[in-house]
């Protein structure tokens, strides 16, 4: 899962989460304009009623994150809707926890960021369906890893006795990678079509 529990990461982890998703947030909320304040909150609202649907993957379980579809949809507003969505699932669900919410909304709301502002153009760009559909995929897929690579380090850079436990939850999200990268292809497919706006998160 993508959510650290309490008491699992380190004070300097702790507190370098905070910082970058503090940043990531602020800025996130000075783009959040008219036009991205509805949007983020749909895609909230999706990606939290989503994410109760949990999968068994050996030892964890894995749900959908669609943190790459956020991505290209929101840009860097996806902190702030990120944030949101964690700190619901903590205080209502028990998701994660509190004193890590910082490296959570970090872990998942970077990568699909990231993988949006490189991809994105080019998704914009592309001229054939097909093409668009396995960019978006390869951008829904490639957050998921991230997401894992982050978790990973997170609780690697914690403890060292963490280091096992990290292998195994990347192995985990190979599946997720697979059903994110559908999900994130379709979304961007049907979007093209009918509102291809949706897909420009920058105000212009």
């Amino acid at each position: 899962m993508a959510h650290i529990a309490d008491g699992l990461l380190s004070v300097p982890v702790l507190l370098c989460g905070a910082g970058m998703a503090a940043a990531g947030v602020g800025l996130g909320l000075r783009r959040l304009d008219d036009r991205l304040i509805p949007r983020a909150g749909i895609l909230a609202a999706a990606v939290f009623v989503g994410s109760l649907v949990s999968i068994p993957v050996g030892p964890s379980s894995v749900h959908v994150l669609m943190s790459g579809a956020m991505g290209l949809m929101l840009g860097i507003a996806t902190f702030p809707a990120v944030l949101v969505i964690l700190s619901l699932q903590a205080l209502l669900f028990g998701f994660g926890g509190l004193t890590t919410l910082g490296v959570n909304t970090v872990n998942i709301a970077l990568p699909g960021v990231v993988f949006a502002m490189l991809l994105g153009p080019a998704i914009r760009r592309a001229g054939h369906a097909t093409t668009r559909a396995a960019l978006a995929g390869l951008v829904g897929a490639l957050s998921v890893a991230g997401t894992g690579g982050l978790v990973a380090l997170s609780l690697a850079l914690s403890s060292s006795d963490y280091a096992p436990v990290a292998s195994v939850i990347i192995a985990t999200y190979v599946p997720l990678m697979i059903g994110e990268a559908f999900v994130t292809a379709t979304i961007v497919s049907f979007l093209a079509r009918v509102h291809p706006d949706a897909l420009r998160p920058v105000t212009s």
